[in-house]
Parts: C-alpha cells; structure tokens; sequence
C-alpha cells in the first residue's frame, strides 16, 4: 500500500530551498519588517503577473475582500451577492462591512455561481457581486460582468483558490472591478504563513484600501479613515516573490496530474470536474463527487489516500449564519455539493505512480 497525503509542500519546498534560504537572509540582515522594498517588490511583481496595474499587500485573503468592499463604501442596509457554494471567507468579507451575503446557486458542473440566476437576487439594496473563482476554475466573468452593468454594481473577484487562472487567456485578478487573493501556505501561490493582496486597476481603490489596511493612515500619524491592522510582511513578501517566478510551471504539473486523473478515472459511482469553454483551470482543488462520498472517503484513506472535503456543511446551514433563516432545502445544488463532493489529492511534487495509484483505487472502489 501506498502512503499519498492530501497536500505535500515537500518538494515544491526542496526545490527551492536555497532561493528561499537567501530571501529570509536578506530581509533579516536588512532589519526591515514591515512595509518595506520586498513588499513594494512583490506587489509589482504579482500586479504585473495578474495583468494589473496596482497590488496591495494584506494579511490574508478574507481582509483582502473585506477592504475592497468597505473601500467602496458597502455597509449596514447594504447587499452584495456571494456563490451559496464556496468557502464562508466569501461570505465573512461581507459580514464585516455589515452589509448582508445573498447566496446564489452554483451550476453544478464547475461549482461556480451560475450567472443565469443573479438577476433574480437583486434588489434595490444590491451593491456588488462577489465572482469566486472556486477550486481553481474562473467564473463566467462576460456574463456576470453584463449583468452587474446593467445594474451598476461592482464585481469582486475572490481569487482566493486561482492564482494563475485563466479566462479567455486573461489571468484572474485582471477581470473584475477588484480581487482578492490568499496566500494561505496550501494556495498554489502559497507563504510561509498568512498573507493576501489586493489586484485592481484603480488607483483610487487601491490607495485607499492601502491606507485601510494601515489603520486608515496615508502617511505616519495620519488617518483619513477608521482603518484596520492588515499588513502584507517583508518576510512573505520576499518568500512570495521566489515562489511566483514558478508558479506557472507549478500550475502546469497540477494540470498533467489533472488530466491524468481525467482520462484515467472511469468509474459511474464518481462525477469528475468539468471545466467551462475558454477557461484554464488551475487545480487547487480537484474535486470528484459522489453519491457514497463517506464511503469513498473511508475506503481511500484505508488505502493510504489522503483526502478533503471542500465543504461538508454549506454556509447557510452554519451557525454563524442562523440569523438568515434560511431553511434546509432552501439552496438545492450547495447542499448536494457539499453532501458528494470529495477532494483528492493535487500538488506538485506527485510522481507518476502515485497519480496511477489514486486512479486505480478509485476505479475499484
């Protein structure tokens, strides 16, 4: 039997050791922690990677969607349309601001908001719709983006899980009003800790959602708003710029192993992931579904596969959101998704016979 884990950093990490090594040295020997060259670096790195013009560096990605919306004045009586199917920072950033989460269904081929029922989620109290571009596949950006037109709203990218991601060949991050990014470690442009950015092509946004990131402060001692505390380090900064000169090639090995596993999986007890026209997926995830997930679950864990689930309990049926009152029932496909969908196991650094291994014990399950 075989041992696979869900997620290894062993050697993406291995590989770049010594690059990663040099980068802490540097900044520790340069004394400077917060707010200095490596940040300023990297932003310019990572908004010219994402085909934008400005970065900001956050604390992690929830603040990176929260700023943003509160930059934009969304508030108390105020809505903003979130996926019913996606991890509940999606729905927290809106929280935050006071304004209310409105759940709309995903389809569920790809997992990601479908954009034919968001006008019926609209109200006059509508500000924004946030596009998550979940497990790593873009949303139907034209689609959304039409619609928030017609009905002045601004569209927020949660490109939390798709960095490198494409939509008819333009990044994520590049397509919204704003995005928001996490750099969470297990990200496929992960750190060494939190982290998270801010992509727009506003400057207006970006300077103000810099300076409500630095306790609402545009220089020392001086405060234009009532900010918060979230700042992108030096330490991650410089470890984040190594790091992003390989993502492609990462996101390239995540889609070998992506395709294997498609053309290699065929059993009927298990759905495999489709990915929408125009769009490159880049595989954070790669979600399977099936009916007998549990049992899935427990038999490729008996085998030595590591696996996840990506979300057993969908966002209205959290506590943390009684005060919808939004009834079992209410959200249909976010509510399969959540009881079917099973992750496994996606990183770089997997050999060609453990992706073979995988396939063959799904296939005899």
């Amino acid at each position: 039997m075989m041992n696979i884990p869900f997620v290894s950093f062993e050697v993406m990490h291995n590989e770049i050791k010594e690059q990663m090594l040099d980068a802490f040295k540097r900044v520790y020997e340069n004394n400077w922690f917060i707010q200095g060259t490596e940040v300023s670096k990297f932003e310019e790195e990572f908004a010219k990677y994402c085909g934008a013009k400005y970065c900001v560096g956050c604390g992690n990605g929830l603040d990176a969607l929260f700023l943003v919306l509160k930059a934009y004045g969304i508030g108390k009586g105020d809505e903003v349309i979130v996926p019913s199917n996606t991890y509940i920072a999606t729905a927290l950033a809106v929280s935050y601001t006071g304004a209310k989460p409105v759940f709309v269904e995903p389809s569920i081929e790809t997992y990601n908001i479908n954009p034919e029922l968001i006008e019926a989620a609209i109200t006059d109290n509508t500000k924004a719709i946030m596009a998550v571009h979940l497990y790593g596949q873009p949303a139907r950006m034209d689609e959304i983006k039409t619609i928030a037109k017609k009905y002045s709203l601004k569209v927020i990218e949660d490109s939390a899980q798709a960095h490198g991601a494409l939509y008819k060949g333009q990044r994520t991050g590049s397509l919204g009003d704003a995005a928001g990014f996490s750099f969470y470690p297990g990200k496929n442009l992960g750190a060494l800790g939190d982290g998270g950015a801010i992509v727009t092509d506003d400057k207006e946004l970006a300077d103000m959602c810099r300076a409500l990131g630095n306790y609402g402060s545009d220089y020392k001692y001086h405060h234009i708003y009532k900010g918060n505390n979230s700042r992108l380090d030096e330490v991650q900064a410089a470890l984040l710029r190594i790091k992003l000169k390989e993502l492609d090639r990462w996101n390239e090995r995540r889609n070998e192993i992506a395709k294997k596993y498609i053309s290699g999986i065929n059993n009927s007890k298990v759905t495999l992931p489709v990915t929408g026209p125009d769009m490159t997926h880049v595989y954070h995830v790669f979600a399977i579904r099936c009916e007998n997930r549990d049992e899935l679950e427990k038999y490729l864990n008996d085998n030595g596969i590591g696996t996840n689930k990506h979300y057993p309990i969908p966002m209205h049926m959290q506590g943390a959101y009684k005060d919808l009152n939004i009834s079992e029932g209410a959200l249909p496909v976010a509510e399969t998704i959540s009881k079917t969908e099973l992750s496994i196991p996606m990183y770089y650094g997997m050999s060609e016979k453990e992706v073979d291994y995988v396939i063959e014990k799904i296939n005899a399950f």
